[in-house]
């Protein structure tokens, strides 16, 4: 899906990004720690580039800032304003380091709804808090594989072609209980 110096380039711009959004607020590291549950130390390392982002991590962070990954994604791309073609070389990736997970961004940012396909590796599972889906319908569709979606309390298991709409934010994870990698779409639009 991409290369590791895609990565690595998205990586940096990831750190330059949450540093902007956390000094456009005017927080302090202790504020946003305190809004995110993320340890000031962990901010500081991520901001300066000296440890990479989780998922969940990530998701936490946005969520604080009222924004969803794909939000934070979108601005640190910089994809030109008015384009509507966003052609698979140019669809950014990230991997979180923990999980291997791997997200591709298939529409341009701000696109409405917004798609985003996702490789979950065998064994893996993914957690977002309830902020992360805030003010946005989120859709699943599974492409190849086995997701277990934790939705709160409830469990769905979704095997290919299998789609699911999510209810009321609610903690999240996606969970690859299965052997094999499950590849699926997560589609976005404002509620």
């Amino acid at each position: 899906m991409s290369t590791m110096k895609d990565e690595a380039a998205l990586a940096e711009a990831l750190a330059q990004g949450l540093r902007a959004e956390r000094d456009a607020r005017g927080w302090s590291l202790a504020e946003l720690a305190e809004r995110s549950g993320v340890s000031r130390a962990m901010i500081s390392k991520v901001e300066r580039g000296e440890a990479s982002p989780t998922a969940a991590l990530l998701g936490r962070l946005v969520a604080a800032f009222g924004m969803t990954l794909s939000t934070l994604l979108a601005k640190v791309e910089g994809t030109a304003p008015g384009s509507r073609l966003r052609r698979r070389p140019d669809q950014p990736c990230w991997r979180d380091p923990a999980t291997g997970y791997l997200r591709r961004a298939v529409t341009i940012p701000g696109a409405e709804p917004e798609i985003v396909e996702v490789l979950l590796p065998a064994g893996k599972r993914v957690d977002y808090p309830a902020a992360t889906y805030a003010g946005r319908a989120h859709a699943l569709l599974v492409l190849e594989g086995q997701l277990l979606f934790h939705e709160g309390t409830l469990r769905h298991g979704l095997g290919a072609g299998d789609s699911l709409v999510l209810g009321a934010p609610a903690d999240c994870a996606y969970e690859n209980a299965s052997g094999a990698s499950c590849r699926y779409l997560v589609v976005l639009s404002r509620r």
